[in-house]
């Protein structure tokens, strides 16, 4: 637990939220702030700053969760569509330095931000497409190569 993190006091039960689940591993609860109201976020017990801090099982777990709450979301409230996203970084727009999933209800015209407000981006190259996925595999797959 890290003292000034806000969901470390949330995990240990000092700071109020409204808990939807926990286990072991997860607490997931109302986001204080609802944008379209309805969004959860789901966090790891253990302080990680972002998912590549994380080990791989609490962040499986941390999907596992989210996937609950997603169709614990359907059956509640029927939304158009939902969205689930994780930030890193400030330039990722990570505003909590504690990896976690937002899970988010979607309704047809709910004024939310669109990912593509300026519209879908052009295809990129094949020759580009094909150099970043070498480039991943290279690290995902050592050897393989």
């Amino acid at each position: 637990m890290i003292d000034t993190c806000v969901f470390c006091a949330i995990v240990a039960g000092p700071a109020p939220a409204s808990v939807v689940w926990e286990d072991a591993q997860v607490v997931a609860f109302v986001d204080l702030r609802q944008p379209v109201p309805g969004r959860v976020l789901v966090v790891p017990r253990v302080h990680a700053p972002q998912l590549h801090d994380l080990d791989e099982d609490s962040a499986a777990q941390l999907m596992r969760v989210a996937h609950r709450v997603v169709c614990a979301m359907q059956q509640c409230w029927a939304p158009a569509g939902s969205n689930l996203w994780q930030s890193n970084g400030v330039a990722g727009g990570q505003e909590v330095p504690h990896v976690h999933l937002h899970v988010q209800p979607r309704r047809d015209v709910d004024g939310l931000l669109r990912f593509y407000p300026e519209g879908v981006p052009l295809p990129a190259s094949r020759d580009l497409l094909d150099a970043l996925a070498t480039q991943l595999r290279g690290v995902l797959e050592p050897g393989r190569e």
